[in-house]
Parts: C-alpha cells; sequence; structure tokens
C-alpha cells in the first residue's frame, strides 16, 4: 500500500471512529436522558435535580456511557475512555462559572457545551491519533501498539 493510501485508509478510520462515538452519544442520549426527564418529573421545578449545570452534567453522562462502552467494544484501553469521557464531560464544566455569574443562560449552556465536546473529543483523538486511525483494536485493549515499520 503506498504512503498516501495508508494516509488516506488512516484518516478515514479516524473519521469514522469519531462519527460511531457521536452516533453511540446520541443513542444514549435518546434512551437515556428521558429517563432522567421521567425520574425527575414530579420534582418541583426549584429542584437541585432540574438545575442547569446539573441537567447538562446528566445529560453527558448519558452520552459518555454508551460512548465508554463502544470504546470499550472496539478494544480501547481504559485510560483513552477516561480521556475521552472527561473531555465530553470538560464541554460543559468549563462554562459554569459563565453560567453561574449570568453570561449565559441554560441554551447557551447547552449548545455551548455541546459544541465544546465535539471539539473537546476531536482533540482527545488527535492527541492520540494512533488509537484512533490505527490498526482494528477490537480484540486487542491490552496488546501493545505494532512497532512502526522502515516504509512508515
Amino acid at each position: 500500500m503506498t504512503t498516501t493510501r495508508r494516509a488516506r485508509s488512516r484518516a478515514l478510520t479516524f473519521a469514522l471512529h469519531y462519527l460511531q462515538m457521536i452516533i453511540a452519544m446520541l443513542v444514549g442520549m435518546m434512551v437515556l436522558y428521558p429517563l432522567w426527564m421521567l425520574a425527575t418529573a414530579g420534582l418541583p421545578t426549584d429542584s437541585w435535580a432540574h438545575r442547569t449545570d446539573v441537567e447538562s452534567l446528566v445529560m453527558a453522562t448519558t452520552m459518555v456511557i454508551p460512548m465508554a462502552a463502544w470504546m470499550r467494544f472496539r478494544g480501547h484501553g481504559r485510560r483513552p475512555v477516561v480521556e475521552m469521557s472527561a473531555a465530553m464531560y470538560a464541554g460543559f464544566v468549563v462554562l459554569f462559572p459563565f453560567l453561574w455569574l449570568g453570561a449565559i443562560d441554560a441554551d447557551g449552556l447547552m449548545l455551548l457545551g455541546h459544541v465544546l465536546m465535539l471539539l473537546l473529543m476531536l482533540a482527545a483523538m488527535l492527541a492520540r491519533p494512533g488509537e484512533y486511525s490505527g490498526h482494528a483494536h477490537h480484540g486487542h485493549a491490552h496488546a501493545p501498539a505494532p512497532a512502526p515499520s522502515v516504509t512508515d
């Protein structure tokens, strides 16, 4: 395989992995977040469970659970899963001071938090390109990465 074809193949693998994680997150948000809404529906509107910062963390959790499960299924080790999960929460957490100070509202937190989440996930992936664009991980969660060949 030529260097150009190998680079294209790795880029495609990287992009598909990103897309698969986003799909897993969307499924989690569609399946798990309604359970949270159902569980908290009877609580007063001023309850801690209805605070925007709490709800954003719950929403992130509903996306982290299936995304992390998908990464483990694909054979990723704990460290990349934890890094990706942290990136997903960080997209919201960094905005909390702006929410608490009134600089952004609930809609702003949700919109910006999701955008930041996707950007931080991409940054986490770019920090470990071999993890996300290399060989198929399934069944190789604890196997060492192959040594680079002389032709790479």
